[in-house]
């Protein structure tokens, strides 16, 4: 094909390139899957991103397959449908079976009823750049509300000043896939395939710069007061000797032995206090 000859090169290098990170992409749910496997439930969450997924790379398909010199991109969606397919099915397997009739409802009002629907609409044009035309302007849609998915997330955050439920890893890999699809389009000089990619890029840049400012540092040691109780035994045939030591955040020491006397207190500036009792 001409997507593989020298005549674009650097379509081909984005292309493969985005092929890679969208697997990876792609394959992020595989460990929510093993645990509902594993657990034989769903645990609550919904289908719709699936079902959704599945829909967006079904349309990059039919839309792939009226553009010439887009391979890498029949590529990617066509292992899309197949890994999103099988999420759909183990979701099937283990959601109850409220769930079950939701998710069976929207899969044939979008994955069949919709992508059957705009398949015949863009057949009533007769010139293949008018379908075209009418296709990329649906998959942009469709990829703008897949890539909107996160907003909740970003409201999320906002809303609770915590990034504990926001994974920045995927996020960075979303922002990498964009850049790497938004480059294809634009090397393809293909607005429908650069133009969503755009906002891509936006909503996974806005949730890596919330959690930069909103993630919280762990402190290595909490301040106040501090109290540490040693009990030592002198495993021996006499009464158990014990020592009690109180390490206030003064930095004072105080040792009491067996007797009830005291020691004089001492100021430590080391972190480190050593106990030494006498057998």
């Amino acid at each position: 094909m001409g997507i593989f000859s020298a005549e674009n090169p650097w379509a081909f290098s984005f292309g493969l390139l985005g092929n890679v990170i969208s697997f990876i992409v792609i394959l992020a749910p595989a460990p929510t899957f093993y645990r509902v496997c594993k657990k034989k439930t769903t645990e609550g969450f919904q289908s719709i991103p699936y079902v959704v997924a599945m829909f967006s790379a079904m349309l990059w398909l039919y839309y792939a397959s009226l553009k010439a010199n887009t391979f890498l991109l029949v590529t990617i969606n066509a292992v899309g449908c197949v890994v999103e397919s099988i999420y759909i099915a183990l979701y099937l397997v283990y959601a109850p079976r409220k769930a079950r009739m939701v998710t069976l409802r929207l899969i044939l009002l979008l994955n069949f009823g919709g992508f059957c629907s705009i398949v015949l609409l863009s057949r009533l044009f007769q010139k293949r750049s008018v379908q075209v035309q009418v296709l990329g302007w649906v998959c942009d849609v469709v990829a703008v509300s897949v890539f909107a998915a996160p907003l909740s997330v970003i409201r999320m955050v906002i809303r609770t000043k915590s990034v504990e439920f926001m994974p920045v890893l995927l996020s960075f890999f979303l922002m990498l896939s964009a850049v790497t699809w938004l480059l294809y389009g634009i090397s393809l000089k293909d607005i429908y395939i650069a133009l969503p990619n755009v906002l891509g890029v936006i909503f996974a840049l806005a949730q890596i710069i919330l959690y930069l400012i909103y993630r919280k540092p762990k402190k290595a040691i909490t301040e106040g007061k501090v109290s540490t109780q040693a009990v030592v035994d002198t495993n021996s045939l006499e009464p158990q000797k014990q020592g009690v030591l109180d390490i206030e955040s003064s930095g004072d020491l105080h040792a009491g032995n067996d007797n009830g006397q005291k020691d004089e207190p001492k100021q430590e500036e080391c972190a480190e206090v050593k106990l030494q009792l006498d057998a």
